[in-house]
């Protein structure tokens, strides 16, 4: 059997993808791409490559040999519905919003610590946004392969959040830190806010109608 078949090819998409998603992120490795691509190509070939890396992982866990772990049960789909109408939604509030305590946020400068927004609730909503898709699907996922794949996002997750508080705290310097991350926990009524919620429900509802044809397994309720 050839090493890129069956769990050969599961670990090697593994460490493919934590290549792709640690190494291009280096300060050294990153500001040389940077040099030589510019930030747009940078940006534009690491989100190339991490995709490439994030269908061949998605592929090859479904390749991998079954090893059930626990039995489904149509409850344990409700779990992952409710989990990825939250994480939609989060991800919604957070996407090109200022955000200075986490990856992914737009003009920083503009973080207002009084008005947070979801920042007030979440330090780093994509990375819980991840979490929840990670959890939300490993359980009516009982396989080893899937169950590891879902388990290996949901640490991603959790180390990313915890690497980058102790990044921000140096970069800002502690009191800042403290600062930014301290505003008040309130929902976000506004009309942008109520605006983008419904753009991730729209969201979640399109990845619904499209999870059977493009994964393959379409959802049950």
């Amino acid at each position: 059997m050839s090493i890129l078949q069956g769990w050969g090819e599961f670990v090697v998409a593994i460490l493919v993808f934590l290549a792709s998603h640690s190494l291009p992120v280096r300060p050294r490795t990153r500001g040389a791409l940077v040099a030589r691509l510019g930030t747009t190509g940078f940006t534009l070939a690491y989100s190339a490559i991490s995709l490439a890396a994030l269908g061949w992982l998605i592929v090859a866990t479904r390749r991998a040999p079954v090893i059930p772990l626990w039995d489904w049960a149509p409850w344990q789909n409700h779990v992952t519905y409710a989990a990825m109408a939250l994480a939609c939604v989060i991800a919604a509030l957070a996407i090109g919003r200022p955000n200075p305590l986490s990856f992914g946020g737009a003009h920083n400068n503009r973080f207002d610590p009084a008005a947070p927004g979801i920042v007030g609730w979440v330090r780093h909503p994509l990375l819980v946004a991840l979490l929840l898709w990670s959890l939300g699907h490993l359980l009516p996922n009982g396989q080893l392969a899937p169950v590891l794949l879902f388990a290996l996002f949901a640490g991603f997750s959790l180390l990313g959040m915890r690497m980058i508080d102790r990044r921000r705290q140096r970069q800002l310097g502690r009191a800042e830190w403290r600062r930014l991350a301290g505003g008040p926990r309130r929902l976000d009524v506004t009309r942008a806010g109520l605006l983008r919620t419904a753009a991730g429900l729209a969201t979640y509802a399109g990845l619904i109608a499209l999870h059977g044809p493009v994964i393959g397994v379409a959802p049950a309720f």
